[in-house]
C-alpha cells in the first residue's frame, strides 16, 4: 500500500507549529522538483500563510487541516 501524502503534509505542518525558536517557520512544497507553494507559520498569530508558486496568490488559514488539503490539491 502506498503511503498517504496527506499524512506527510500534516507532519510537516505540525513540525512548523511545534518549533520552539519563535521564528516564522517556512516550508516549500514541490511536485517532481517543481515548487507548487510556500507555507509560512507565525506562532504569534497561530496562522499559516500559503503562497501559490504560479500565481503568487496568498491565503491565510488558522486550521491545519484546511491548509493541508489546499497543499494536497496543489501537488496533485
Amino acid at each position: 500500500m502506498k503511503h498517504s501524502q496527506l499524512v506527510a503534509i500534516i507532519k510537516r505542518l505540525e513540525a512548523m507549529t511545534e518549533a520552539t525558536d519563535n521564528e516564522i517557520q517556512v516550508r516549500r512544497f514541490e511536485k517532481e522538483g517543481v515548487e507548487k507553494c510556500t507555507v509560512t507559520f507565525d506562532k504569534a498569530t497561530d496562522t499559516f500563510e500559503l503562497t501559490e508558486a504560479d500565481t503568487q496568490q496568498q491565503y491565510q488559514f488558522d486550521n491545519i487541516d484546511i491548509v493541508a488539503m489546499e497543499i494536497y490539491d496543489l501537488i496533485q
